[in-house]
């Protein structure tokens, strides 16, 4: 018996052919879908099984992260002497497959600098990332555009992946700060 009561083949590596392989993925299919529609809940993909990404090196999607907590009352956070982030979202990585190539700036990508690609934010700027989930940080130097994935908010080279500790999680929920020329670490955290 297999999942849900339904039998299941012995294995489905003995189906042979291309229409053994779709009788296995349509028998996983309902074995995943049949429990979920008995119980009236949607049959959708998205809330059935974890988003997967594509890019090599990277890990599952996570749910993005809360939305940053509002002002206390009776004043804005930096009237309080507390910085807030400049940007909150999903930061992810890329490394060898794009090591050495040239980035929007012109530059080669070096996978081992601490560099990131921003869709906007001008090239050579540079920008503290928070982990939310550590509170690790690391100050990286714009030098390409990117991501180019929807709910993304900063593309960081494979050495600053590592010093927030996000290699094999693929995502991580991260907050951004733009630096100015005359900082050179990122501010305390609150």
């Amino acid at each position: 018996m297999g999942w849900g009561g339904l039998p299941l083949p012995a294995r489905c590596g003995s189906l042979q052919g291309l229409a053994g392989h779709a009788a296995c993925v349509g028998l996983l299919w309902a074995l995943v879908t049949a429990p979920a529609l008995a119980q009236g809940l949607s049959a959708e993909a998205d809330a059935l099984a974890p988003h997967l990404l594509t890019v090599p090196g990277e890990a599952m999607l996570i749910d993005p992260p809360p939305p940053p907590p509002l002002p206390p009352p009776g004043g804005d956070a930096s009237s309080l002497g507390l910085v807030t982030a400049d940007e909150v979202g999903l930061a992810s990585w890329y490394g060898a497959q794009f090591h050495r190539r040239r980035t929007a700036s012109g530059e080669r990508f070096d996978m081992r600098a601490l560099t990131a690609a921003h869709p906007t934010l001008p090239f050579g700027s540079r920008v503290c990332v928070r982990s939310q989930a550590t509170g690790r940080t690391v100050v990286v130097r714009i030098n390409d555009r990117g991501p180019h994935v929807r709910n993304r908010v900063i593309d960081l080279s494979r050495g600053a992946a590592e010093a927030l500790g996000m290699i094999g999680l693929g995502l991580k929920p991260v907050e951004l700060f733009a630096l100015d020329e005359d900082e050179k670490d990122c501010p305390a955290a609150p």
